[in-house]
């Protein structure tokens, strides 16, 4: 995010796009409705499905799957057609605005109508509701990434907001709400295949350098690594000998799974290190035990960039370990010996290696977390990103052109699928779906559908369906839901016993390499 959780209730105006918000972040939804309730401020929710925070949303478009790069166009046409934007913000802070306006001036209303499904008049009023506030923040989640527009969509949003002066400012941002716990703090260590800590470019010489020394080898490789979704085709080509999994659960998560299932059978050498027995360990040839968040020291960095301590509750089961130990003696069985004494001679190291946390010591954050980046001791940290300028020194927009999504619906597969979550289970299920309670509310996957389209396929709330893509087929419950779009279907993906990701399709975002789990199509039909 590029501002805090705080700065949402400063807002006058919030924009909500691909996040089912009181679903999938319940603390963070807390403050945008009390921002709306006690505060007056103004919500923008623009989702295909009637989720639960549009109650509270002044404005609710509902566009067609896949087309956010359109509807987002639409917007700055009529902001900079009416004259609505920041134009010295625009003037002095960024560049490429000429390139932007060039390319949005066909994205009228109309024509955007015809792309989205949103009505003409809504694009007007949504825009003129975002523009017209003095401070809006944009909130976006999967919804917004996970399609093969991804990096589009995302950037897109970026121009929304600069267009409008919504970033360095309290009460805006472009605010990326993170699927799971400490998502930002892995990247920020270097969980990427092209970085190391901090985001420090592997084909940086200079990176490569300083790591080289604090690690006391000679050189280390200039060559970006795999992304997780080039590893499994690299698997099933035979490219790819090994994997070392930890905390993930890709038979279940990862998409096309009867493809990944297949790639995973080639592999000469698994190895999973997780809490629990998952459907991934259970196919893998070592599996490594490893300590929860309540049995270890160490930090979290959550979705406002906020560096937190995590202290040992209790102590790990059995032979499992802290994951930074069992790495360290991997590591030294294959000849490169790496011992730490404790969590907190790690922190050093990383403050010692990465600009960003370089003022960020265990003794700093022992009551209250500190937001990077802090580049000193004596830097009280950033709670707001681009306050003065921008990383590189001045934003840049880019001109965009809506790209439709990767499959359509057609004669054999009429209807569109969209994936998500749900409140009372938690990504797959490793954890909560070991909890009693929470398993007599979400026992089972259900299909979710428009009670048009029940009508249509003549089937009945709780009655068994088949779906089925391309790629594959799952049996599942109807849920006939108000929450649902005519034509399209959503299924939560929670469930390893009917995979909503044996449906959806892997194809990418040829940046990101994100794969396009929320559009898909399908064919619905009764069960024998």
């Amino acid at each position: 995010m590029t501002n805090t959780i705080g700065c949402i209730e400063k807002a006058d105006v919030i924009l909500i796009t691909g996040s089912n918000t009181t679903e999938n972040h319940p603390v963070l939804s807390s403050f945008v409705k009390r921002a709306v309730t006690r505060k007056g401020t103004k919500l923008i929710v623009i989702d295909p499905r009637r989720i639960k925070i549009t109650r509270y949303a002044d404005k609710w478009l509902r566009p067609n799957l896949g087309s956010d790069v359109a509807w987002i166009n639409g917007m700055m046409h009529v902001i900079i057609k009416e004259e609505l934007y920041a134009r010295q913000y625009v003037e002095s802070r960024t560049v490429g605005f000429d390139e932007v306006k060039a390319v949005v001036e066909k994205y009228t209303p109309d024509y955007v109508e015809a792309i989205t499904g949103i009505a003409a008049q809504d694009i007007i009023d949504g825009a003129r509701l975002y523009a017209g506030a003095a401070r809006g923040s944009i909130l976006y989640c999967m919804g917004i990434t996970q399609h093969t527009t991804g990096t589009d969509n995302v950037k897109s949003l970026a121009n929304l907001a600069m267009l409008c002066g919504n970033l360095g400012i309290e009460g805006g941002g472009v605010n990326p709400l993170r699927g799971q716990n400490n998502v930002q703090g892995a990247c920020d260590m270097g969980s990427l295949p092209d970085v190391y800590t901090g985001y420090q470019k592997v084909i940086d010489p200079a990176a490569r350098q300083k790591m080289a020394a604090a690690w006391g080898v000679d050189e280390l490789p200039d060559k970006p690594g795999l992304k997780v979704t080039q590893m499994i085709p690299a698997a099933y080509e035979g490219k790819l000998k090994a994997l070392y999994i930890i905390g993930e659960n890709p038979l279940v998560s990862d998409p096309d799974l009867n493809h990944c299932e297949a790639s995973f059978k080639k592999l000469d050498f698994l190895v999973v290190q997780d809490l629990f027995l998952t459907e991934t360990s259970r196919t893998a040839d070592v599996v490594l035990p490893s300590a929860c968040w309540a049995e270890k020291n160490g930090t979290f960095a959550n979705t406002e960039r906020r560096v937190q301590r995590v202290r040992k509750a209790v102590n790990p089961p059995g032979e499992a370990k802290s994951d930074w130990q069992i790495i360290c003696e991997i590591a030294t069985r294959m000849g490169y010996p790496m011992t730490y004494e404790s969590s907190r001679q790690i922190m050093e190291e990383i403050a010692q290696v990465t600009p960003s946390y370089a003022g960020i010591t265990y003794d700093r954050i022992e009551h209250e977390g500190i937001h990077w980046p802090c580049p000193t001791p004596e830097h009280p940290g950033t709670p707001i990103l681009h306050r003065e300028q921008f990383s590189s020194g001045k934003g840049v927009f880019n001109g965009i052109e809506y790209i439709p999504p990767a499959e359509h619906a057609d004669e054999d597969y009429p209807m569109y699928l969209t994936t998500g979550r749900l409140l009372f289970q938690y990504h797959t299920g490793t954890m909560t779906m070991r909890t009693k309670g929470l398993n007599e509310i979400a026992p089972e996957c259900f299909v979710e559908i428009a009670p048009q389209d029940a009508r249509k396929y003549e089937v009945q709330e709780g009655a068994f369906v088949d779906i089925a893509s391309r790629r594959g087929s799952i049996r599942a419950r109807i849920k006939v839901s108000r929450k649902a779009v005519a034509g399209t279907i959503f299924i939560p993906f929670h469930y390893a016993q009917a995979a909503a990701n044996r449906l959806t399709n892997a194809a990418l975002d040829p940046i990101s390499g994100i794969p396009e789990y929320k559009v898909c199509a399908v064919k619905l039909s009764k069960a024998a």
